[in-house]
């Protein structure tokens, strides 16, 4: 099924995700069940009350759209969920004072595991504070960076 560009539907939508209250964290397209997800996070976090009026917004701004070209398919609307995993700047200053865990392709001071509290996002590197002191990691040798989710 041809579909419009993620990124324009994520660029068309965003505005509508600020005038309830939320960020339009990404759009994913599914072409095996012919889906539309909408993921989007809020300072507050998101609440089924919020993913209902987000997906209401988008519900018609997609028909202005048409990002499958007048094809068929579901609208999802959710939460990025605690352990999603950090991609841009913006999820990095989102989280800062926050614990988080860095999962590495190789090992760096020695270990392919860090966890610590992120004390900010510089010069694309994560910037780490773990109980032996700052570390500065550089994202491109990351393979995951997401809160650390304590039971």
């Amino acid at each position: 099924m041809n579909v419009k560009p993620m990124r324009e539907v994520e660029e068309y939508l965003a505005p509508v995700a600020q005038s309830v209250g939320a960020e339009l964290v990404e759009a994913v397209w599914n072409n095996r069940d012919r889906s539309l997800t909408l993921v989007i996070d809020a300072p507050g976090g998101v609440d089924l009350n919020l993913c209902e009026k987000f997906h209401r917004a988008a519900d018609v701004a997609l028909d202005e759209l048409d990002p499958t070209y007048g094809a068929a398919y579901t609208l999802n609307c959710s939460s990025p969920g605690l352990d999603r995993p950090f991609k841009t700047e913006r999820d990095f200053a989102r989280h800062i004072g926050e614990k988080i865990e860095v999962h590495l392709y190789a090992p760096f001071a020695g270990a392919k595991y860090h966890e610590g509290t992120l004390s900010a996002f510089e010069d694309g590197a994560v910037v780490l504070q773990t109980a032996k002191g700052e570390l500065r990691i550089p994202f491109d040798k990351t393979s995951k960076v997401c809160l650390l989710i304590e039971v």
